[in-house]
């Protein structure tokens, strides 16, 4: 059985496979901050980019002479598909690593823009900047927040929020320099310096690596030293040499007798004293480098140290709270025993789980091997939809995908359309980028404490949302349009920000990455539709506010269901308190005691009482 270090412990395999993965527990920093760098570089280039793509909704709309709803299509498909790859994103980073994902969705997305510069018409945009673009930037987005959670525990709500923060620091800085790039060189000379700034996540994505990664196997050493000549001694040497960087060692030796006390595994090593066929003793020791040490009694020469590469650590999607974002503080499972919080959130599913046939299983592994594997059918199990309080809350979340990207995408066409110069149009966006920044860092602070209820202030700020969106066609001078800019980025910081939380609060940590991974299908499929509905709607009627009115509808109605989830839940587990045990059966007992059980009033009480 392999042993993690300080706080790790052994992680079982479902089934109870023999084998085990030694699991580390994140070290809370040192290369970690790099990592939180590269994630909020990546947040403002790609939700930065994402974001304010109204300004070339403009641009493209008129230079190809469509409607707002067929213009739509492309910010909507890229939404959509960032969204909606998000799962096979997940198996492609367990099974390759966040670095390798996140250069390759670079470089797909900078290639969607560059090929974008030569589309004849709106339908290839369709699939350059909205399928092309959308896979990159969906191979992007997933591995930024992933990095940073495998790195951070105790510090994991302040390192999220950091790197997430980019995402409105993005827009901020985004909308007005791309209003300049277009004014400046055109919509075509904008867009390829936009793809150049996409490719730079390439540089980003290259400080990503696993907390292990820099922990290379030893070379061949002699350990004993000079002078050493009983046995105690030379174990004593063996055993001081082979502390590692990660802690030191307990062995019990015993001076009296002479010898280690066998087998003795303490925190990094084990240690056996045995006999090999001809009877002489052998001592042998194995430490967490994976290291083997050996003497024979009568041997003159020194124990040496052989190398063996380590095991490579499991991928990140091993890890049950790889979604999470908040304050480990909130999680009992952390609470109870912080020391042994690695190793219980770390589970590795057998070889061939009974979910899959042996020949679905086979070729899984085959194509895309079984990591890939394992990440996507733990995020696709649709089993938990038959639980009503996640499916009410997914119904929630595809109402306000369906209104989310409406406002970014046309809040600048609306306010040029009111006689806004084209600055002060894009500067409406900036406002939602900086106003969603600071949002999530008040929200972020006061949805870690224990006496607020994440869940009201999740659902009241969805309604405050949709409220203020639906009532935006009365905000008729810039000086309105820029207050309900920030009160739409305020409140839809608390979407972006809490749902992991949220979730966590519902389900529990054991389904997180399953919700997740479903919820990311349903926003992704609102997404497609929500923009062009509201696209369609002024073609028809020459007017946003309609499009605006019924986005704005969605997000209250979204935040206005969740106040259901306290009933669905108090019902629930009504219906499980009720449950009666199964009936107890004696066996070989005597029958007039048993007799006497059954009848007796007493006995009947105390079932009862015990079922409460």
């Amino acid at each position: 059985m392999a042993f993690g270090p300080s706080g790790g412990r052994p992680v079982k395999r479902k089934g109870d496979i023999a084998a085990t993965e030694a699991v580390r527990p994140p070290p809370d920093g040192g290369w970690g901050w790099v990592v939180v760098f590269a994630s909020f570089m990546i947040h403002v280039i790609a939700d930065g980019v994402t974001y304010t793509f109204g300004i070339f909704f403009v641009q493209l709309a008129n230079y190809y002479g469509e409607g707002k709803g067929a213009t739509a299509w492309i910010a909507s498909i890229l939404v959509g598909v960032t969204l909606g790859c998000g799962p096979i994103a997940s198996a492609l980073t367990n099974k390759y690593g966040c670095r390798k994902v996140t250069v390759a969705g670079s470089v797909i997305a900078t290639v969607g823009f560059v090929a974008s510069l030569f589309a004849p018409n709106i339908t290839t945009l369709y699939f350059t900047i909205g399928v092309c673009v959308g896979v990159g930037f969906g191979f992007i987005y997933l591995p930024a927040i992933v990095s940073v959670t495998c790195f951070f525990e105790k510090r994991r709500a302040f390192a999220t929020g950091i790197a997430v923060c980019g995402s409105g620091l993005g827009t901020f800085i985004f909308a007005p320099a791309i209003e300049a790039l277009v004014e400046t060189y055109g919509w075509k000379g904008a867009m390829l310096i936009v793809a150049g700034f996409v490719l730079n996540c390439t540089v980003f994505g290259g400080l990503f690596r696993a907390p292990d990664e820099d922990d290379p196997p030893e070379k061949t050493v002699h350990l004993l030293e000079a002078g050493a000549t009983s046995d105690t001694c030379m174990l004593r040497q063996v055993l001081k040499r082979s502390v590692t960087a990660h802690g030191q060692l307990n062995a019990d030796i015993d001076d009296d007798n002479n010898q280690i006390n066998p087998p003795r595994r303490d925190g990094y090593l084990s240690v056996d004293v045995s006999r090999d066929q001809n009877g002489v003793k052998c001592w042998s020791a194995q430490n967490l480098t994976q290291q083997t040490l050996l003497k024979r009694e009568g041997s003159s020469r020194s124990l040496v140290c052989k190398e063996r590469s380590p095991d490579p650590a499991p991928g990140p999607f091993y890890r049950k709270d790889v979604f999470y974002r908040g304050s480990l503080l909130n999680l009992p499972q952390y609470r109870s025993n912080p020391s042994m919080y690695t190793a219980s959130v770390t589970h590795i599913p057998p070889p061939h789980p009974e979910a899959f046939g042996r020949s679905t299983s086979a070729l899984c592994c085959c194509c895309f091997g079984k990591e890939a594997r394992d990440a996507f059918s733990q995020m696709m199990d649709f089993s938990l939809l038959a639980d009503p309080v996640f499916l009410l809350f997914a119904v929630s979340n595809f109402c306000t995908s369906i209104g989310f990207n409406v406002p970014y995408v046309y809040i600048k066409d609306r306010a040029l359309l009111m006689g806004m110069s084209g600055d002060q149009s894009s500067f409406l966006i900036a406002i939602i980028g900086i106003s969603n920044t600071i949002s999530r860092v008040v929200l972020g602070y006061v949805s870690d404490k224990s006496w607020f209820d994440r869940l009201w202030l999740y659902s009241g700020s969805l309604v405050v949302c949709g409220l203020s969106t639906a009532l935006s066609a009365f905000c008729a001078d810039y000086l309105s349009q820029a207050i309900y800019a920030a009160v739409f980025g305020a409140t839809a910081g608390a979407y972006v920000g809490l749902t992991s939380v949220i979730l966590v609060d519902l389900l529990g940590l054991e389904r997180l990455t399953n919700a997740f991974g479903l919820l990311l299908l349903f926003q992704g499929i609102a997404a497609l539709i929500g923009p062009p509905i509201a696209g369609w709607l002024y073609d028809l009627l020459r007017s946003y506010d309609p499009g605006f009115f019924v986005a704005g509808s969605m997000i209250a109605i979204s935040g206005a269901m969740l106040f259901a989830i306290p009933l669905l839940r108090n019902g629930r587990n009504s219906v499980e308190d009720c449950k009666l045990p199964p009936p107890i059966s004696i066996e070989n007992g005597d029958p007039e005691k048993e007799e006497s059980e059954d009848d007796g009033p007493l006995q009947m009480g105390a079932t009862m009482g015990d079922v409460r």
